[in-house]
């Protein structure tokens, strides 16, 4: 009796070390984050319709114009700027007696700068937007309008528009080459300039400017599968917080409006004062049209290391993915490598996301890591790690997913912009970054801040090697070195176009097409006199009439 009470207490004494050492490995590892639900709480998204209801009187006088019958190709209805906020834009509206197909030309000053499109089917209802004017300037707009018997007519409009704002017009734009035979402009596209804040802004292959929005934006400034596009938008542009993403399209019509709470705001400016922002480096559409978004998650120690998924029919969170609940604890826990001087610890510092449709992953980059990484969406398990990080520091179970490098291949120091590209074969995917090549935690110390580099990889999934096949910058040397920001995009199978977005401490951008044959510049442009924070944090590249030729930009 006395041995069996003996071995019941022994049970229950063993029970009892089991769980405090239990709580001990789970409070260890999950200290200092938060759950799902409290995520979502302090994210508090919501669709709301403040903009839209706004426009309404706009979008429904236009369709009164259109329905009126007053407006033929003789007499058509012109309005600038048609929703107040892209003032290189017009809208034009009329019928004709005959189901007709339309075509615009807004004619350029020069070679290959004139902006033209054909709208696809034949109708007697024509609602049009005129993109690409010219500021301070009397446009010349040509209509040509083919009926389905084969008549042809031409029309012309002269669209007079206003001057750049004073703070865009100073903005001087330096276009140091300019091969517009090699560039990948076709017959719509323009380079646009994602900033840091103030004015988004595009420009033709002179430099001139032929789209801005009067709407301050940050970071976020993407083409989505509609041809509409999604920016990060403050309330008005007299506010503090970007916490609106906004759906609208190149004429400035909104057609769905994200709002966040402030609770989970983050600015690199430690002092507390001058904008913040909740959406703080990226943002992608998913296949089912809901967005993936980086934030942080608010419970105000850690931050920039979060993932939300948005819902675009609610406008709520349906997903999060925290990444301390997915890399090793000491990453976060133990983090030194940069200092803040609020106390707050941005171990990860998350600035891009890819969505990889062939496994349903997602590749993200981790600039405070100097880390790229793919993870398994539905289960968020680790696919792939590409740093220069030592296996022996990984803890075990994650040496497994370390990609092996083969040649000369350069591990990145605090990169951007990490996407896979759409020339892959059933064994290689091609990887393209923009390699900072600062050393922050993990990356090459020996070459750190002697320039920045575009650069693409080729790496085989299947038995974890990575090999570097491209590069562009590093000949360019300190002068073209960008501590910070910058981007590498896919423009065709021979271009790249390349954003060196901070130089000369935040005064200078300076965006690359390069012909990835030659590795010569085929359009290079500096953009100088930029006012505080209005650098270049991304180079796109976009078609201002995507639908029209299935020609949307890849990403």
């Amino acid at each position: 009796m006395k041995r069996r009470k003996i071995g019941i207490i022994s049970g229950f004494a063993l029970l009892l070390v089991l769980i405090v050492i239990g709580v001990s490995w789970y409070g260890y590892h999950h200290f200092g984050t938060l759950s799902t639900k409290q995520i979502s709480a302090n994210i508090n998204s919501e669709l709301i319709h403040t903009r839209q209801k706004q426009q309404a009187p706009l979008t429904k006088t236009y369709r009164q114009k259109l329905n009126s019958g007053h407006y033929t190709p003789d007499n058509m209805y012109v309005k600038l700027n048609p929703y107040k906020t892209s003032p290189l834009s017009a809208l034009v509206a009329f019928k004709t007696k005959q189901a007709s197909q339309v075509s615009i030309a807004v004619q350029g000053k020069s070679d290959r700068t004139t902006i033209k499109t054909t709208y696809s089917g034949y109708k007697t209802k024509h609602k049009l937007s005129i993109l690409g004017l010219y500021p301070d300037y009397n446009n010349t707009v040509t209509l040509t309008i083919k009926a389905k018997n084969g008549q042809v007519t031409h029309k012309t409009l002269h669209i007079k528009t206003a001057k750049l704002p004073r703070a865009l017009a100073k903005v001087k734009i330096n276009v140091k080459t300019a091969n517009k035979k090699k560039m990948a402009i076709g017959n719509d596209k323009l380079t646009f300039f994602v900033r840091t804040t103030k004015q988004p802004f595009g420009v033709d292959a002179d430099g001139n400017i032929r789209w801005y929005s009067t709407n301050y934006s940050q970071h976020v400034f993407k083409e989505l599968k509609n041809g509409h596009l999604l920016y990060l938008a403050k309330k008005n542009n007299q506010a503090e917080i970007y916490n609106e993403l906004l759906e609208t399209d190149f004429t400035g019509r909104i057609y769905k409006e994200y709002h966040f709470s402030n609770k989970t705001k983050s600015s690199n400016d430690t002092s507390g004062k001058g904008e913040t922002t909740i959406v703080h480096h990226d943002t992608i559409e998913l296949p089912n049209r809901d967005l993936l978004l980086t934030v942080s998650d608010g419970g105000g120690k850690y931050i920039e290391d979060t993932m939300v998924q948005i819902s675009h029919k609610t406008g709520k969170v349906n997903k999060v993915i925290d990444l301390k609940k997915i890399l090793p604890v000491k990453m976060w826990r133990q983090y030194d490598s940069t200092k803040r001087s609020d106390g707050k610890i941005d171990w990860f510092h998350q600035n891009s996301i890819y969505y990889d449709k062939s496994d349903d992953s997602l590749v993200i980059s981790g600039r405070h890591q100097d880390l790229v990484m793919k993870l398994d969406y539905q289960t968020n398990q680790i696919k792939w790690l590409f740093s220069g990080k030592k296996k022996a520091d990984w803890p075990r179970k994650y040496r497994s997913k370390i990609l092996k490098t083969k040649g000369d291949t350069t591990y990145p120091g605090g990169q951007h912009a990490a996407i896979l590209l759409p020339t892959a074969s059933a064994n290689h995917k091609n990887l393209i970054l923009f390699n900072n090549n600062i050393a922050i935690t993990n990356g090459p110390e020996t070459t750190s801040k002697q320039y920045s580099e575009g650069v693409q990889y080729q790496l085989n999934e299947k038995d974890k090697t990575i090999k570097q096949t491209w590069a562009y910058g590093k000949t360019l040397g300190k002068q073209n070195f960008s501590p910070i920001i910058g981007s590498a995009r896919y423009l065709n199978t021979n271009n790249r176009l390349l954003c060196f977005g901070f130089l000369k401490s935040g005064n200078k951008s300076r965006i690359i097409e390069v012909d990835k044959t030659t590795n010569q510049p085929v359009f290079d442009v500096e953009l100088t006199n930029l006012p505080n924070k209005g650098y270049v944090y991304r180079s796109e590249r976009f078609s201002l009439y995507p639908q029209n030729h299935n020609n949307q930009t890849y990403e």
